[in-house]
């Protein structure tokens, strides 16, 4: 007798429509991210320009776009068009939109236009989490990473060799149109009814590009003159794909980059304030992230930790206004000593001075060891277990949207694992 299986038939109709309920388990955090966005999110300020648009098809539900986003992201789904495939695809996606399926570019259109209010989520989620007792404010972390621009490093071009290039493709369209005046008769009879006069595309390419060299040459001149300095340097660069990016040093080498920063929490690694800047360095960063802690939290954190970076006489000094006990590296941290003492000797009697025995006395104990077991667990989970390792946006001020959406979603999947499964 032949082995019994269970019945396939792809062709069974159902007798009752199916409920997107069912198309995950109930502990999935399809269930969570749909329910949290509907019912414990304010999403007034997505919603209301919508109230004012009589005419038109009616679009999609923008509590159900939020979710949809949100969702993606969790699932490390990032690009419109595999936004738009899971929808089709994927039951768990089915059961966030409830079988709705928007196209690439209403995806696309939508992120556009509530960016702002997307980004803004982020202190809404923190706040759930802060109730659910996820954050202590006990110490916090902070850290930068460097995350790609939607720009390649080779589309940009230091302001040394700007005026060589700009010479070059001026003599190059130059003598283009000298060539063209000189063989005028020849041209009209070769192109008939034509002018005979229209650029080749090579030459409106050198032209566009002459003009992009001249755009960012007067922009490198002029925030060279708002700090004060005659001229730019000559190693100072602009990117023509993302003007706004900047080639900075990462772990893996010179990337078109942005630098996003976190400051997290160290009961259950939440974000507690974030930021995005085309700053390579980290120094200028600090104080506003403990100006965002306490706007975001309604107090300041006990303690922070951070690298070498952040390690300044002024930073020291902002930490002591907000009675924040610190504990950053003052120089480059050796195999051999946790508590990062190398580095050049500062004054004896300067706060950095005070900082380096701190660290010294407490060797391994030192509370500076939570700096690695934080953000930097916090980037592994965001650009590994994510994928998120270069925006989709383009503009500073995108992509500051961007990156706090990435933040938003961190600590919704935090939230998501506290909370009791059905």
């Amino acid at each position: 007798m032949g082995k019994t299986f269970r019945e396939w038939n792809v062709e069974q109709s159902w007798l009752l429509p199916p409920s997107v309920m069912d198309f995950v388990p109930a502990g999935h955090v399809a269930h969570f991210v749909r329910d949290t966005v509907r019912e414990q999110l304010d999403l007034t300020e997505i919603v209301a320009p919508y109230e004012q648009e009589e005419r038109g098809f009616p679009p999609y539900h923008p509590v159900m776009m939020t979710a949809l986003l949100l969702y993606a992201y969790c699932q490390g789904v990032y690009s419109s068009r595999r936004i738009a495939r899971a929808c089709e695809e994927r039951v768990d996606f089915m059961a966030v939109t409830g079988l709705n399926r928007p196209d690439f570019r209403t995806v696309s259109d939508f992120r556009k236009r509530h960016l702002p209010a997307l980004a803004g989520l982020f202190v809404q989620v923190l706040k759930l989490c802060q109730r659910a007792g996820l954050v202590s404010l006990g110490h916090v972390a902070l850290d930068g990473t460097k995350l790609k621009a939607n720009a390649s490093k080779h589309k940009a071009m230091s302001y040394g060799r700007m005026p060589e290039s700009e010479q070059r493709l001026k003599g190059e369209v130059r003598a283009w149109f000298d060539k063209a005046a000189s063989i005028d008769a020849a041209e009209d009879r070769e192109h008939a009814g034509r002018r005979g006069d229209e650029l080749p595309d090579w030459v409106a390419d050198k032209q566009r590009r002459l003009q992009k060299i001249r755009e960012a040459k007067a922009t490198l001149e002029a925030e060279a003159h708002a700090h004060g300095q005659s001229a730019p340097k000559a190693k100072a660069q602009r990117n023509f794909t993302d003007p706004d990016s900047r080639i900075m040093k990462s772990s893996h080498g010179f990337v078109q980059a942005y630098n996003g920063q976190a400051a997290v929490d160290e009961k259950a690694q939440v974000i507690v304030a974030q930021s995005l800047s085309n700053q390579g360095t980290d120094v200028q960063q600090l104080s506003p992230i403990l100006e965002q802690i306490k706007h975001n939290m309604g107090r300041q954190a006990q303690e922070l930790s951070a690298d070498a970076g952040y390690c300044s006489e002024g930073n020291l000094a902002v930490l002591a206004r907000h009675k924040v006990r610190p504990y950053i590296a003052t120089g480059r941290q050796r195999h051999s000593d946790a508590a990062a003492t190398g580095g050049r000797r500062a004054p004896p009697g300067t706060r950095v001075a005070a900082m380096r025995t701190r660290l010294a006395r407490a060797g391994r104990r030192s509370r500076y060891r939570l700096r690695k077991q934080l953000p930097e667990a916090v980037f592994g989970q965001i650009k590994q277990a994510r994928g998120f390792r270069q925006f989709l946006m383009r503009g500073l001020h995108k992509v500051q949207g961007e990156w706090s959406l990435i933040c938003t979603v961190h600590n919704l999947l935090k939230l998501a694992k506290a909370q009791p499964r059905g």
